[in-house]
Formats: C-alpha cells, structure tokens, sequence
C-alpha cells in the first residue's frame, strides 16, 4: 500500500495495491498490520457501516465529543470529495481541513483519526461510501458543524454536480458553527 501524507499529519490518503487484468482485478482493502505501521499506531476497528447517498449530498461534518471515532474511508460506487477537520485544540493544525477525492475508479482509502470532524460531498450521480471506526456509534455523543462555517472555508467542489443542489439532512442543517463547538483539548 502507498500511503500519501496531507498537509495535517495525522490524516494519511491510501492507495492499495492493485492487480488487474482483464478478467477485473483483486486488492487487499485492509491489513490489521500494514495499517498499524503505515499510521504509526494500533487501532482497532469496532464497527463498518455503509451508505448510499445521490449527488449532491452533502454529510457532515461530524463528530462523537465523548466517544471519538477515528475512521478509515472509501468509496466502492462513485466519487466523493471527502473531507477532515482537526478539532483539537492543542493541535498545531487547529481548525484546519483536507480534502480527498475518493472514488471506485482510485480505490483510495482516507484515515481519520480520532478528534476530527468528518464530511463528504457526493460529486457522482449516486455513491456508495464505506468506513470503519475505531468506536461505537453514540447518539448522546454525536456532534456536527456547519458546513459552511466561514472560519474553516471549506473548498467544497459545488460546481461539480451537474446542476444538483446541496442536500443536508435535518441535523445536518443544526451544524453549529466552529467557535460555539464542543471542541477535544
């Protein structure tokens, strides 16, 4: 696997190594310890969840304050613009965001670590988005934030979707803006 730093050094872009012909081809999506080694630490998954979303569905950017997941993202139909916020206040990269286009055709995977808000904006007329997390899902823990937030300018692709129109979800529409979040230290 090659493994791809980001401006924010604890969030890592990786690509799988592929084998192709013309019958399809093979990959490993996960290995316990080349993933281990490739972040510099061990972690272990709890749960995998799966979603479908159309274009111009916009999730995020959430977060479990009490019970932080760290992630580990990709794309198995479509393409995403997936994104990281670093939410820890003691961080040297403090309320500062990558982005990561996932996709079926790439095959890259996103990791996440624990203290980031997360969000992903479908660019491709439907995707279907997988992830691990490092910690159960926890509705008293979950937290969002405005995708919009002006402090975090965000870049999202919007003139990408083919005329499609950003949809949030109900929360999603609740995102509080970054200076009133609950933040980690």
């Amino acid at each position: 696997m090659n493994v791809i730093r980001t401006a924010i050094p604890d969030v890592f872009a990786i690509e799988p190594k592929v084998f192709g012909d013309d019958r399809g081809f093979f990959f490993e999506s996960f290995n316990q310890r080349d993933f281990s080694e490739a972040i510099g630490r061990d972690v272990a998954f709890v749960q995998d969840n799966h979603s479908r979303s159309v274009q111009g569905v916009l999730r995020g950017l959430h977060y479990q304050i009490s019970q932080p997941q760290g992630k580990l993202v990709r794309v198995v139909e479509g393409t995403v613009f997936d994104v990281a916020v670093d939410l820890r206040k003691s961080s040297p990269t403090f309320g500062k965001w990558v982005g990561e286009v996932l996709s079926a055709e790439n095959k890259r995977m996103f990791w996440i670590p624990e203290g980031f808000a997360h969000g992903f904006l479908v660019c491709s007329k439907s995707a279907d988005f997988l992830y691990k997390t490092t910690d159960y899902y926890a509705p008293k823990a979950e937290r969002c934030i405005a995708w919009d937030d002006e402090t975090l300018a965000i870049d999202w692709p919007i003139d990408d979707l083919d005329g499609s129109s950003i949809q949030l979800s109900a929360k999603d529409k609740q995102g509080v803006r970054l200076g009133a979040a609950d933040l980690f230290e």
